[in-house]
């Protein structure tokens, strides 16, 4: 489950000054033929990441602009349909998709369906409150690429209705140093954002270029006393380096007295959780200026004795248990002549990764869409995972290690060849490729011994037959008729006990 972040404004805040430097990363305008620059941002037309879908314009001047367009992918119960950018192996990316409904497909309620990161459900996408609202949506989550390649992907549950599109409106794919939040093994897990704050702060969202990543801070008022710092703090010297414009502020309390907070202010899923938090002395620069206190998260020792000064300090836990309302509090030591402060945090679900499709299996499967001039639409992202939307025409394997079982696209008038790489799918016990338009030889499919059903019938093959196929020890239906091979099958195929044959 993820908890979907409010608020985004849909009015338009420009960023004063000098022009900042380009974000790193992806920022892309779904659904737009041109390129966009709002907010100093240049956003990028989509048609070079995804390959399907309907473009879509929201006849609005009331919002910002990157939300005008939007792009639909059909209904469908099984297929999943994908945005894929060309990465660096172990890079670490911030991912954002931003929603806002608009009305496009006529009706009153936005549609809710799954959006998955490669092989893992991220999370369900439903805006209906927040439209509702007149506010957009936006979901965030924090993971390191696996491969050369990363693909979100929007697919349809239980919970979409018939002729509902899932669909999306920006999605910004941001490289984020190596060393943020490098406690967590996002070999094994993402961290799915559910709140990022800035304490006793009512003015505007910071975000870039305050913050480098694009990473947004939310304001946060909760009836606490405000102070303003009175030293200026380095971010680059912070764990996870979060802007220095969330320390202009924080939330405090008088001496002697507990800091309390309610935050996040909304009921938490039972789940553990990565919390930051944030904290510097507002007062000057001083041999005084520092205070010490207790930090607790309901009612449990987070931190013990933490001694704040005006150069700032970070704590977090990688795992913390939360569930329902969570309260934050911090306890001054007795002879403390001021009150605690706290000025930002930052809370992620921990979300387990499904994990991939072996890689062999992925790069072998990629080279027979290519090699098929009309492959299936939702053949991008993970072939396997997640396991409720797999490609379509893809059976595969459980357990630790996923592999690719059978494959069957009979009767999709699929035109293009067979290629040699295909015999690099070494657990495939199904080929079910008839009534298409595949021409050009068989290829050597010896190392599939443990193939037992082989149908290439009514397609356009030609060639030698291939003997091969005698090799293969499990083989018990093999179906090639009407293409145009020369030859016959081996003698020890014809003569094989059970063997279903057609040539």
């Amino acid at each position: 489950m993820s908890i979907p972040i409010f608020l985004l404004s849909l009015l338009s805040t420009l960023t004063a000054g000098q022009p900042p430097p380009p974000l790193r990363g992806y920022l892309i305008n779904c659904g737009s033929k041109n390129d966009l620059v709002q907010d100093g941002i240049k956003y990028t037309k989509d048609d070079s990441y995804t390959v399907t879908g309907t473009l879509k314009t929201l006849n609005r001047t009331d919002i910002l602009s990157v939300l005008t367009t939007l792009r639909y992918f059909p209904y469908g119960k099984n297929g999943k349909h994908c945005y894929t950018f060309p990465v660096t192996n172990g890079a670490k990316f911030l991912i954002r998709t931003t929603y806002f409904y608009g009305g496009f497909d006529g009706g009153t309620e936005p549609p809710i369906f799954d959006q998955i990161i490669d092989g893992t459900t991220w999370s369900t996408v439903n805006t209906t409150e927040d439209y509702r609202n007149g506010l957009s949506s936006y979901y965030e989550i924090i993971v390191t690429a696996n491969d050369k390649t990363v693909s979100v992907c929007f697919a349809c549950n239980e919970h979409t209705k018939s002729g509902s599109n899932p669909f999306i409106n920006s999605l910004e794919v941001l490289d984020l140093d190596s060393s943020l939040y490098n406690s967590t093994d996002f070999g094994k897990y993402g961290l799915v954002t559910v709140a990022r704050s800035i304490f006793a702060f009512d003015g505007d969202i910071v975000r870039f270029p305050d913050d480098p990543f694009n990473r947004y801070w939310q304001p946060f008022v909760d009836g606490n006393p405000a102070v303003e710092a009175h030293a200026n703090v380095t971010s680059s010297e912070f764990w996870n380096r979060p802007p220095a414009k969330v320390f202009l502020s924080g939330a405090t309390t008088s001496r002697g007295k507990n800091l309390t907070l309610q935050w996040p202010p909304f009921s938490l899923p039972t789940n553990r959780y990565y919390v930051a938090l944030y904290f510097q002395d507002s007062r000057s620069t001083s041999p005084y200026s520092w205070r010490v206190f207790t930090v607790l998260i309901n009612s449990e020792t987070f931190y013990q004795d933490l001694n704040v000064t005006t150069k700032g300090v970070t704590v977090y836990g990688t795992e913390w248990p939360l569930s329902g309302d969570t309260q934050i509090t911090l306890t001054p030591r007795s002879d403390m002549p001021v009150g605690p402060t706290i000025n930002a945090g930052e809370i992620y679900q921990i979300l387990p990764l499904a994990g991939t499709t072996l890689g062999r299996d992925v790069m072998a499967l990629q080279m027979l869409r290519q090699s098929i001039r009309n492959p299936p639409d939702d053949w991008n992202g993970d072939p396997c995972l997640p396991k409720e939307h797999p490609w379509l025409g893809i059976g595969c394997s459980e357990g630790k290690e996923i592999r690719v079982t059978s494959l069957n696209l009979k009767g999709l008038s699929l035109i293009g060849t067979l290629p040699k790489e295909i015999a690099g799918l070494t657990a495939l016990k199904e080929i079910r490729l008839s009534m298409n338009k595949l021409t050009g030889p068989i290829p050597d499919l010896s190392p599939l011994k443990s193939l037992e059903i082989l149908h290439l019938d009514e397609n356009e093959f030609e060639g030698p037959f291939p003997d091969a196929l005698g090799t293969l020890p499990n083989l018990r239906e093999l179906l090639l008729n009407k293409n145009r091979l020369s030859g016959g099958p081996p003698q020890n195929l014809i003569e094989r006990k059970g063997m279903i044959l057609r040539t």
